[in-house]
């Protein structure tokens, strides 16, 4: 991306109660995802598709065509950032973590720990395990149906408003 778009984004959500969770662009789709503490309803989503369409018409901080994508985490969110890793302390994930040399480790656990470049599970079947984010396929938090619910960023149902830019 020609500019940074976090700061800018944070600000056009703030007003609107929610917070940014995550930014990413790929193969044409800037995707963006929002939290809202009690969860992210509809009308949110809405709020945000516009306002940051509106933002992305009068700046054009990408070139080219894309597609803008607003959605909520979900109940399973996707951790990609240090920081996500970090605000999932004391929470149960699943990981696929890539070994060179080794068979790709599926690991599901309780995170202990995560700093800036690694997390610590504690995974039922390996014991305690560091996993360095450079060897993080890709991971989730983990909702247990029935379980009691733990306070998280996000507790609506993965909704999306996708909206079609060209430039």
């Amino acid at each position: 991306m020609a500019m940074d778009l976090e700061t800018p984004l944070r600000s056009l959500l703030a007003p609107l109660g929610l917070g940014l969770y995550d930014l990413e662009l790929i193969a044409g789709t800037l995707h963006v995802t929002v939290i809202k503490d009690g969860g992210v309803d509809l009308e949110s989503l809405t709020k945000a598709n516009r306002a940051i369409s509106e933002w992305l018409d009068v700046n054009d901080p990408i070139p080219g065509r894309y597609t803008l994508d607003v959605a909520s985490p979900g109940l399973e969110r996707r951790l990609r950032t240090p920081t996500h890793f970090q605000s999932t302390v004391g929470e149960v994930v699943t990981l696929r973590e890539i070994r060179d040399g080794e068979p790709t480790r599926r690991l599901e656990g309780t995170v202990v720990d995560a700093g800036e470049t690694s997390v610590t599970l504690d995974d039922a079947e390996h014991g305690r395990v560091v996993v360095p984010f450079a060897s993080v396929e890709r991971a989730r938090t983990v909702f247990k149906w029935g379980a009691e619910a733990k306070p998280s960023p996000s507790r609506a149902k993965p909704k999306s408003s996708t909206t079609s830019k060209k430039g």
